[in-house]
């Protein structure tokens, strides 16, 4: 399904694969007002529908907006609860930068109403689609997993102090997934030597791992944050073809892992 918000493919596996953050356009209007840091949308998940395109091989769906996070981030509730309270952090319309420059021109931040605005025009029709996508899932198939995928650059003193790991799996310290499965990922993670992992640390999974994972009912979700290191380079933005396909085996185990009923 083709969205000037978003793109939905649809598999037949019960696995939902979300990249919220993978959307780079802004409209003028709002781009206009932009600081030129920020109209290079820097803060981008760069590349991550890229490094996932084998999820559809395993016949998972893929959820993809169209728009960046600094037009409205998918991953915050509509409300802009903190995720991560008494922590520097970015909100539902971002008004600082990873790096904590501003991405607004001075006077030209959103109002509230504008704010309201974009909820209804970006936020809501990805969410009414991401939700559609679970609940069609969990009917065909007794049992749904969303599976949050993320990157971000891996020093961002603002944001965190020292080195990100790796590999950041978040599942809302347990309560977005079950047991069994946080059992099998992390055996995954275990078993590998390749990179670094922390385990809900600095990142325990967004407002999306943490709103829609229901374990209870059925519905597993995990986020995967991944240093940006790992598949590209973070001062230039490009793919690093290389770095991408020795971390895609590894991706594609915790997948694969996800899958397994």
């Amino acid at each position: 399904m083709d969205h000037d918000i978003f793109h939905l493919h649809r598999g037949d596996a019960p696995l939902l694969v979300s990249i919220p953050h993978n959307g780079t356009r802004v409209p003028e209007a709002i781009a206009a007002r932009l600081t030129p840091e920020a109209r290079q949308v820097p803060d981008t998940d760069w590349h991550v529908e890229r490094l996932y395109a084998f999820a559809r091989e395993l016949g998972a769906s893929v959820l993809v907006p169209t728009h960046s996070r600094y037009v409205i981030d998918l991953n915050r509730s509509e409300d802009d609860t903190s995720l991560y309270p008494g922590q520097n952090t970015t909100g539902l319309c971002p008004v600082r930068r990873f790096d904590g420059g501003p991405v607004y021109l001075p006077g030209q931040e959103p109002t509230p109403d504008e704010i309201a605005a974009r909820v209804e025009t970006w936020w809501r029709p990805y969410h009414d689609a991401l939700a559609g996508e679970l609940q069609r899932l969990h009917a065909a198939h007794g049992r749904a997993v969303l599976w949050e995928a993320h990157s971000i650059r891996g020093t961002l003193p603002w944001l965190f102090d020292g080195r990100l790991p790796d590999l950041n799996l978040g599942t809302a310290n347990g309560a977005s997934c079950s047991a069994t499965l946080q059992g099998r990922l992390d055996a995954v993670l275990a078993a590998q030597h390749d990179y670094d992992v922390a385990v809900n640390g600095r990142f325990k999974g967004g407002h999306i791992t943490r709103h829609y994972g229901r374990p209870q009912a059925g519905v597993d979700a995990v986020q995967l944050e991944i240093s940006q290191r790992c598949y590209m380079d973070e001062a230039t933005f490009e793919w690093d073809a290389a770095r991408a396909a020795r971390l895609q085996p590894l991706l594609r185990g915790l997948l694969s892992a996800a899958l397994h009923p």
